[in-house]
């Protein structure tokens, strides 16, 4: 764990609370780093220790699991057959290939789900064959275990929903449903999960409003056992508020009724031409949300929209933008205590560790940052892909 220095994060009222921290990183271009973390009373420093090979061509998504430090990466090379590879990470952070499956191609993300334990099977989103496909656990000499494809009845009002896009898989707090949000189709779909044999099984879809393009989801519950859940709407440039309901029958399904969609961008404002709203996060009660090429701090410095949480009903309200300090942040994730989050700019190939203020939720200095591998071009599949903490 990493001490934050009291003077570098003097007014934000953060108490120090570790030592140090790995992080891992994958770039579009193929290798996937580690990187280690040291703050001192008056710096921090991020530094590459090791690298990796093995996730295919173009590696798009890291899912970690910290309680079995098994690393999945998510190859989406567009001229073919992909990968996904499991790492073993190491105390230090090194990895070490422990399984693989070729795929399809196009797999922009993935997760296990199922079994006895959550982890019995993997499922994965392929963006432009617009299907989803699972896998049994364990991924050496493992085949597909289902393959389902999605058509739209017709086209959406933005140019990209041409055909259906599912973004992410995901499962639900239960780990009963999983649900992937469908950019191309403006829905978030649902299915059941039979943990046993790993299929999966259609509910009626979430749906968004046209144009929205629902790119990720993620959950919230309120003391009182109001479950929410929360989606970043790429083209639409906004996050929307869900209430989930779950069925009396075990039979039935997990619902989803959209109750709000709020601008990622601060009431006035607008993003341009080419910003896309691109993950989501809830840490308390507190969303964030990042957007790419918006450049709101300055050239290359785009913005992370903050919103509060209702600790009662679960609305959302407008708290500020806050810098990335990086360029085009496609991923960001919160350390376990809230106190950082780190930001991953994939044009900018770089990996930020801001600030937190676990009371007000709001994101302040820059602590460290670190570019690894070449840049990106800005709008293309190239530069950083994906970082995560290792906690």
């Amino acid at each position: 764990m990493l001490q934050l220095g009291k003077s570098l994060l003097a007014g934000i009222g953060l108490v120090p609370s570790v030592l140090g921290a790995t992080l891992i990183a994958s770039h579009f271009s193929g290798p996937v780093y580690t990187l280690s973390l040291t703050v001192t009373d008056s710096s921090g420093k991020l530094t590459q220790t090791s690298q990796a090979t093995g996730c295919g061509n173009t590696p798009a998504w890291l899912e970690l699991y910290s309680d079995t430090r098994k690393l999945y990466c998510f190859d989406e090379n567009w001229n073919g057959a992909g990968v996904i590879t499991e790492y073993s990470v190491a105390s230090d952070g090194r990895l070490t290939s422990s399984g693989q499956v070729r795929t399809s191609g196009n797999t922009v993300h993935g997760s296990l789900y199922g079994g006895s334990d959550g982890r019995g099977f993997i499922a994965s989103a392929q963006y432009s064959p617009s299907t989803i496909t699972t896998y049994k656990m364990p991924l050496s000499n493992s085949k597909v275990l289902e393959q389902t494809k999605f058509a739209l009845a017709a086209r959406g009002p933005n140019s990209r929903q041409d055909v259906s896009h599912p973004h992410e898989t995901r499962t639900d707090p239960t780990g009963k449903f999983m649900l992937v949000p469908d950019l191309g189709a403006d829905v978030v779909r649902i299915f059941k999960i039979d943990a046993t044999s790993g299929k999966l099984t259609a509910c009626p879809a979430g749906q968004a409003s046209p144009g929205d393009g629902p790119r990720h989801i993620v959950f919230w519950k309120s003391a009182a056992d109001v479950q929410k859940a929360y989606t970043v709407n790429e083209l639409g440039n906004s996050v929307s508020s869900w209430d989930v309901s779950y069925p009396s029958d075990p039979s039935g399904c997990l619902g989803l009724t959209r109750t709000q969609t709020l601008s990622t961008y601060a009431p006035g404002k607008k993003g341009g031409s080419t910003t896309k709203a691109a993950e989501v996060r809830v840490v308390g009660n507190f969303l964030y949300a990042t957007n790419r090429a918006d450049q709101t701090f300055g050239s290359q410095q785009d913005s992370i929209a903050t919103y509060t949480i209702d600790a009662t009903s679960g609305a959302i309200a407008w708290l500020e933008a806050a810098n990335s300090y990086t360029y085009y942040p496609r991923t960001f994730q919160f350390n376990k205590d809230g106190t950082l989050v780190a930001v991953g700019g994939q044009t900018s190939s770089s990996v930020a560790i801001v600030a937190r203020d676990t009371t007000t939720g709001r994101l302040g200095k820059l602590v460290a940052s670190i570019q690894i591998g070449p840049k990106g071009r800005a709008g293309e599949e190239d530069g950083l892909s994906a970082v995560v903490w290792v906690e």
